[in-house]
């Protein structure tokens, strides 16, 4: 159990997916002390992949989770913004709060483009219904950034009828997360949609009206929206001791603890050790932060059992099911199953072998076989494992 110091109190800092999950892990693991969950938004805690999907199409106007906090004994303290750690006690703009143990989960915030204050970001249950209130049939929207919300973002926009561009500087559409021959698969996605898709080119600023492009040309733009990924919302703990590495993702063990005795870390803003990946990872999606803070309650309550699950993500992008598991490094074999002309197909990485990530477009079932083997190590026949007829589970040597 984590160490207290003074007080039976433990306290969760940020409350979207991983500190509620965190909370809720520590009630139901039979934690009988104190639990405050402090968030720095006015809501109750919500879920964010519906953000850039249901919500934008206008599908749901909110997206809160189905956790009774006052049932569970939960303090929930929202519209407190973290200001500062000392130890045993965490500083809010609201006051302080004492602790004995504290779980860090106070996620990412969207990254904003130099030059560009007129633009929108989307991060937040407001930022979505206020974007879907701009959205309307001929509008001239300017996304910048072909990453995972640019598409989603996108797929809504054409849904609402709206003329979209899309401008990415990488070489094809989600560059650093996957291979260029990959990005290059999805970019006829943006085509059938009839979204204009950019790459190669950045943004040099964003004016009235208008975006100007790093090669000089200008787009006309009713309302630019940037998805250029996050960055962990850790700037409040300098000063704190709490060991961060050079992106500001706060360092933990196996079992969440960061650099300070009793306080743990869950969620997008940590990097934790993966021994099936061979280094640190950090993460930034939706099953991530509920397993890191389902792992960090378990962690408070004594449990010595690592965290190292494989890596999963999905997007619903352009009326297509694309879903990750795993982490892919460079080295390691791309094998196609199935082309990217093909209604489904999926790519899978190899390594001596061994599959260490799989993407599925509209293969639930490659991305379910794909990841328990990810997770038990098995070898797969490459002939085999390249033949989309043959289920994924039958390439196992």
């Amino acid at each position: 159990m984590a160490e207290l110091s003074g007080t039976d109190q433990v306290v969760v800092v940020g409350a979207g997916l991983a500190g509620a999950q965190c909370a809720l892990g520590l009630r139901r693991g039979g934690w009988q002390g104190r639990i405050v969950l402090v968030g720095e938004e006015p809501h109750a805690p919500y879920d964010r992949p519906p953000l850039s999907k249901d919500v934008l199409l206008g599908k749901a106007d909110a997206t809160t989770l189905d956790i009774d906090f006052p049932h569970l004994g939960v303090e929930l303290l929202t519209g407190r913004r973290a200001t500062g750690l000392t130890p045993g006690v965490l500083h809010t703009d609201g006051g302080d709060l004492p602790f004995g143990a504290l779980v860090i989960a106070t996620g990412a915030a969207p990254r904003a483009l130099p030059g560009a204050e007129r633009a929108h970001l989307l991060h937040t249950l407001d930022d979505a219904l206020a974007l879907r209130a701009l959205l309307r049939p001929g509008l001239r929207l300017v996304l910048v950034g072909a990453g995972w919300i640019g598409a989603e973002v996108s797929t809504a926009a054409r849904a609402a009828g709206c003329e979209v561009t899309v401008v990415e500087a990488g070489p094809a559409p989600v560059p650093g997360a996957l291979p260029t021959e990959v990005g290059t698969a999805m970019a006829a996605w943006y085509a059938e949609a009839g979204v204009d898709l950019r790459c190669g080119v950045g943004v040099a600023a964003v004016e009235s009206g208008s975006v100007l492009l790093a090669d000089g040309a200008h787009l006309p733009a009713d309302l630019v929206v940037v998805g250029i990924g996050a960055r962990p919302a850790t700037d409040w703990l300098a000063g704190s001791g709490v060991e961060l590495d050079a992106t500001g993702a706060v360092l933990v063990d196996e079992h969440l603890r960061t650099s300070l005795p009793g306080v743990l870390a869950a969620g997008d803003c940590i990097s934790y050790p993966s021994a099936r990946s061979g280094a640190r990872l950090a993460v930034q999606h939706w099953d991530h932060a509920l397993q890191s803070g389902e792992a960090a309650a378990a962690s408070v309550l004594g449990a010595d059992a690592p965290y190292d699950p494989v890596p999963y993500f999905w997007s619903e992008q352009f009326g297509r099911m694309v879903q990750y598991a795993g982490r892919h490094a460079e080295g390691d074999e791309l094998l196609w199953r199935g082309s990217p002309q093909d209604p489904s197909w999926a790519v899978l990485w190899l390594r001596d072998g061994v599959p260490t990530a799989l993407l599925a477009v509209d293969r639930p079932r490659d991305l379910t076989q794909g990841r328990r083997l990810i997770e038990r190590g098995t070898a797969l026949d490459p002939a085999r494992a390249a033949d989309p007829a043959v289920p994924l589970k039958s390439a196992a040597l």
